[in-house]
């Protein structure tokens, strides 16, 4: 009730339940059991079995420009994300460098300068051109010479209706050749997430997905 509470497909509760009941067969305990201990657990490795994706995420490797390259809809928080995810890797001992490749949103390379001056992380972008996979290019090229082991690319929000941003999102992917493509989605979303995850993935290789504002009380 709990997980339908909080929006959960029902596909994937009665799944959960399912497989809870053929693991937990609470008729054939011993007395003495803590049975609700026994079904948590059982629930808390269903819960973790979902959400394994069964492949291994992407590793940074030290002495390599690993390029990442970060999609999403608008207002997700991708600028932000990408502006921690640099800080904490930088703490980790890498030298991360952002690139702005947002030419749609006004202000986008505003934010991300104000952001990186704040962390102490160098970053490139443009006022004047207009091809974002030109500048994301010309970035993850730059930087690469400079010998910077994180670069990370920051692209324009877009919705899975937007044709022409998802053709601009393929075309920035052919430029820079990421290693890895993180999908930001807002954690307040609920179910709709899926299908823009899936909108997302069919167009690109995403590797990873970050969901952000789950300090929120939504629920998703």
């Amino acid at each position: 009730t709990a997980l339908i509470q909080s929006d959960i497909n029902i596909k994937l509760v009665k799944k959960l339940r399912d497989n809870v009941k053929k693991t937990v067969q609470l008729e054939d305990m011993a007395a003495g059991l803590n049975k609700r201990k026994i079904i948590e657990k059982a629930v808390f490795s269903e819960l973790c079995a979902m959400l394994d994706p069964g492949t291994e995420a992407y590793k940074l490797k030290k002495g390599k420009s690993n390029v990442v390259m970060f999609v999403g809809l608008q207002g997700n928080g991708k600028t932000t994300t990408c502006t921690k995810y640099a800080y904490a890797n930088k703490r980790r001992g890498y030298r991360p460098a952002m690139i702005c490749a947002d030419t749609f949103r006004a202000g986008a390379f505003d934010q991300l300068k104000q952001n990186c001056t704040k962390a102490g992380i160098p970053f490139y972008g443009s006022y004047t051109e207009t091809d974002p996979a030109a500048i994301a290019a010309a970035g993850v090229e730059r930087f690469r010479e400079e010998k910077y082991d994180l670069i990370i690319v920051d692209t324009s929000g877009r919705h899975k209706q937007e044709d022409a941003l998802f053709e601009e999102m393929r075309e920035i992917e052919d430029a820079v050749q990421p290693d890895c493509i993180i999908f930001v989605i807002d954690g307040s979303v609920g179910q709709a997430a899926y299908d823009q995850a899936k909108a997302f993935k069919s167009t690109v290789p995403v590797g990873a997905v970050i969901v952000t504002k789950l300090d929120g009380h939504a629920k998703g």
